[in-house]
């Protein structure tokens, strides 16, 4: 958990506090107080946004190595490595993925992931499906890890291959919080043109 996630918290619990009060002072039949009360909130609320989009609007986008985590609280994905293979025209990247957990008590389990290979195309390459892929939202019990593979089929003179690797998991939360993939910030990805090694 991020300093501005710890922001996020305290401003919610401000938020809700501000907002009873409001309705209460409503209910009182203080009107105008409770009206000047929202106003108040309104304004604070439309600058901390602001600030979230410019933010997401500065940051540079997060380019990953191969074992390099990307984790959301104690949940995380790494790519473990990269194998090519020629397919006539076109070249498979097989992809190798570590799925863990830091938790060290509760299960856990991270749904709205998802991947794929792009280049400067701009195109985006799906993985292949396959009924043997281990799913993204596999649960997991506390420390546990579990290995998955993809695999992608590219033009062979795809320029700059990356994998980019989406989050997109039930309430947008991270469009309220400072430093998220979201806005004007592009999810982070790994890029594929480096030294390839074999899947873990």
């Amino acid at each position: 958990m991020t300093i501005f996630d710890l922001l996020f918290l305290l401003l919610a619990l401000v938020s809700a506090v501000t907002l009873a009060a409001a309705g209460g002072t409503a209910l009182a039949g203080h009107g105008a107080r409770a009206l000047a009360i929202l106003k108040t909130w309104t304004l604070g609320f439309a600058a901390y946004m602001a600030v979230v989009a410019a933010v997401s609007l500065v940051l540079p986008r997060r380019i990953l190595a191969i074992g390099e985590p990307l984790c959301s609280d104690d949940w995380c994905l790494e790519v473990t490595g990269v194998e090519t293979v020629p397919a006539g025209r076109a070249l498979a990247y097989r992809v190798g993925f570590l799925i863990f957990s830091r938790a060290l008590r509760i299960w856990q389990r991270e749904h709205g992931v998802s991947v794929y290979l792009t280049g400067a195309d701009g195109r985006r390459y799906l993985p292949r499906p396959s009924p043997q892929d281990v799913p993204f939202d596999v649960l997991l019990g506390p420390g546990q890890s579990v290995s998955a593979t993809r695999t992608f089929e590219v033009p062979a003179a795809l320029h700059a291959p990356a994998l980019v690797i989406r989050r997109d998991s039930g309430f947008p939360i991270g469009w309220f919080i400072i430093g998220y993939e979201t806005w004007f910030r592009q999810p982070a990805m790994v890029r594929l043109d480096m030294l390839p090694t074999a899947p873990a």
